[in-house]
């Protein structure tokens, strides 16, 4: 059918969406949808969607759907959306998307939403799914989506075309950076997003500017660190150059691998493949290979030391598991050595364990069906065990309801992380764990057959999530009938013996109301505000749970998070810094509250909100009250402060209190 029939057809479908009564537009978006799409895949189609724009939001295209409201929209779940969602929940989104392009150019108004958010949001869209921009859609998505694939690539192109790609890509790098700043351990989407960049540049796109000079920086510190390699060689032309170095040359080499890993949290093979050299020509380098390694590893004097106390350990480290796929380990080594953490008499034997460690035939075949083929499984779980001991705030959830799980293996492998090493070995080789509740023991053997399995996650998350869903589902039966929330027990039994046995909870579990509110934030403060508590910080970090919110402040479910520490930033301001399993810690949630990843005195992979924003979506929180001996009584207009932040907005409608109960 030629583009003007099609035209007509969708700006009649248009108008009978405009007249159709609010309970009956369902059926008539259909056929707007069904249009669009068509048109969509034909030449010039787009441009029609969108001169339409400004019509769709009165015609009730997106009434009762997650896209009414774009100020409440979020970047990070477009690409979800278009991976998974059905043809017309996808046309929506496509829709949506032009429509911002639409309002980012003034071509219409909306309220909530100005100009130049919507520029925002688009470039963060862009940034988020550069492979559409660049590459269009996989052909698993064509092959899903039929014609509706043709219609996702011909809008982002749209997009591209109506937006310079030198906007564009000063904003992919302000994007990338902020995502590394929080040192994920799962980094290949922030590596696919490089090498999208870097074929952009080798086509001549994104000008000169400052932004294009930013952007070729990151791309050689992920390609070519080196002058060694700056020209991307491939491995065996690399490794013929390396052998012609002389000694300066190569320790000039070690630093200028280290400086590009520190400075980006990124790993690139060269840097493997450099490690690797020097581990296994150890005769070549008698009495400088640890020397070279240092400096290859970026260690200070702390991590040195711990080098040339384990220095075989390391070594074997290196030759198991750090290799072209599995580059990023060398970070986690790295911070595992300035950690001091081999000097605990545990984890250097447990980590001679993991290098000699069997896998069961299912967790060998799990981990290769996750992560394919190109490194073993044994490898690739080494590799993975390295970067949860070096980079325990790294972890991330994926796109998994898992965040308590997430939240056990960060908090072991941040403050207990023989007894990590101990969970892997057991549930790689025999396919269980155990532990204990309340004195009695229980097994997850036999009991993860059918589990979900996280595939976006690091190699331990993919192994022992399974495990701790189960455990932790169990655990919860075991609370059933006690009248409160299971949390209050499950948390001390199963993190460790170091959580406050004291459990303080903001909601009555029966009514869904407030439970002693004002009492509830009085003891948060005694608890933990260094100027109401005699200044003691967080010994051990704490789980707390969480009534998150949207950007627009409204409640969207309880979260697993844990509190690290509590101190005053450059500004002054008492900030709780804390570790919040989801993959991307910086997030709004509505009326000022936006968590902050850096720039606030953030350690790589901690959030931090300010105490009164923090403690306005806290809901649940653990102490030990016979260490609770307040130094003074935290202000009334503050804790009254806080209160009306939580009712104006996961509190909102649950103002009915109950006494807490003994």
């Amino acid at each position: 059918m030629e583009s003007r029939q099609l035209i007509a057809k969708l700006e009649y479908a248009l108008e009978q969406l405009e007249l159709a009564r609010p309970f009956n537009k369902v059926r008539f978006r259909a056929a707007v949808l069904d249009v669009a799409a068509r048109l969509a895949a034909e030449p010039g189609g787009i441009d029609i969607l969108y001169d339409l724009a400004p019509r769709y939001d009165r015609a009730g295209i997106f009434a009762d759907t997650p896209w009414d409201q774009p100020a409440t929209l979020l970047p990070g779940l477009v690409r979800n959306t278009l991976e998974q969602g059905d043809r017309q929940t996808v046309i929506i989104e496509l829709l949506s998307q032009v429509r911002l392009l639409a309002l980012s150019r003034g071509a219409y108004t909306h309220a909530g939403m100005s100009a130049e958010q919507a520029r925002h949001f688009l470039s963060q869209v862009m940034a988020l799914n550069l492979d559409h921009l660049v590459a269009g859609p996989g052909e698993a998505m064509r092959v899903r989506l039929g014609r509706v694939g043709a219609a996702v690539a011909g809008v982002f192109r749209y997009l591209l075309e109506n937006t310079p790609f030198e906007d564009i890509l000063g904003r992919l790098v302000q994007e990338v950076r902020r995502i590394m700043s929080q040192r994920p351990l799962q980094v290949d989407n922030v590596k696919s997003m490089i090498t999208q960049i870097a074929l952009a540049r080798g086509r001549g796109e994104g000008g000169s500017g400052a932004a294009a000079a930013e952007a070729d920086r990151l791309v050689s510190q992920l390609f070519g660190p080196t002058a060694t390699c700056a020209d991307d060689p491939g491995v065996d032309a690399y490794l013929q150059r390396v052998e012609q170095l002389s000694p300066a040359a190569l320790e000039a080499e070690a630093r200028g691998f280290a400086d590009a890993m520190h400075a980006s949290g990124l790993v690139s093979d060269y840097h493997a493949v450099f490690l690797r050299r020097l581990v296994q020509h150890r005769g070549d380098l008698a009495g400088t290979r640890d020397g070279v390694l240092a400096l290859a590893l970026g260690l200070s004097s702390t991590g040195l030391d711990a080098l040339r106390t384990f220095s075989e350990l390391v070594c074997r480290l290196v030759e198991g598991a750090v290799q072209v796929g599995t580059a990023q380990a060398a970070y986690g080594l790295a911070l595992l050595l300035e950690s001091g953490q081999l000097y605990a008499a545990p984890v250097a034997p447990g980590l001679w364990r993991q290098i000699d460690l069997r896998l069961s035939p299912y967790c060998s075949e799990l981990l290769t069906r996750v992560f394919g083929g190109g490194v073993s499984p044994s490898a690739r779980l080494l590799a993975g065990t390295i970067g949860v001991l070096g980079q325990p705030l790294g972890i991330g959830q994926g796109n998994n309801p898992t965040c308590q799980s997430a939240r056990a293996i960060s908090v072991w492998a941040y403050n207990d992380p023989d007894y990590l090493l101990h969970l892997i070995s057991r549930a790689a080789h025999f396919d269980e764990i155990v532990m204990r509740f309340e004195g009695e023991a229980i097994s997850t053997g036999g009991m993860t057959a059918g589990a979900p399995v996280p595939l976006d996650t690091d190699p331990v998350s993919v192994l022992l999530v399974p495990h701790l869903d189960v455990m932790y589902r169990r655990m919860g039966e075991l609370c059933a009938g006690r009248g409160d929330d299971p949390h209050r027990w499950i948390n001390p039994e199963l993190h460790g013996w170091w959580v406050g046995r004291e459990c303080f909870l903001a909601v009555d579990i029966h009514t869904g109301g407030l439970r002693d509110y004002s009492e509830f934030l009085r003891r948060f403060y005694c608890s933990y505000h260094p100027f109401y508590n005699g200044n003691q910080p967080i010994i051990h970090p704490q789980p707390a749970g969480l009534a998150v919110t949207d950007s627009s402040g409204t409640f969207v479910g309880w979260h697993a998070i844990t509190l690290i520490r509590v101190a005053l930033d450059r500004e002054n301001t008492m900030r709780v810094y804390f570790f919040n399993p989801n993959n991307d810690s910086g997030q709004d949630w509505g009326h000022g509250v936006t968590v902050s990843t850096h720039g606030h005195g953030e350690r790589h992979g901690e959030a931090s909100l300010p105490f009164t924003q923090l403690a306005s979506r806290l809901y649940l929180f653990h102490d030990d009250t016979e260490a609770l001996v307040p130094t003074s009584s935290p202000d009334n207009a503050e804790l009254a402060e806080v209160r009306q932040m939580a009712l104006a907005s996961w509190a909102a409608g649950r103002e009915r209190e109950t006494a807490a109960q003994p």
